[in-house]
């Protein structure tokens, strides 16, 4: 599974992170998980706001801090 956190770097994207951490932990769901930060690499995801969660290439949320759940639920969604 590849997980993308986009953002600039601010602390809504680190608690972003955080969260899938989590998720992946009480999940044990072995995955990649990337930081982007690239400006052109977040615009190619058609993205218009940040922090973002991108996972197995698809976007599931832009411009908010998603909740643990949803992130855990999308989590077992891509490795279902």
């Amino acid at each position: 599974m590849e997980i993308k956190v986009l953002g600039p770097g601010c602390p809504r994207c680190g608690e972003v992170q955080k969260r899938v951490a989590d998720a992946l932990a009480e999940l044990r769901v072995p995955a990649s998980v990337e930081k982007v930060t690239d400006i052109k690499m977040m615009m190619s995801y058609g993205i218009l706001a940040t922090p973002a969660l991108v996972i197995n290439g698809k976007v599931r949320c832009a411009g908010r801090i998603p909740s643990a759940a949803e992130i855990t639920a999308w989590i077992r969604e891509a490795a279902a």
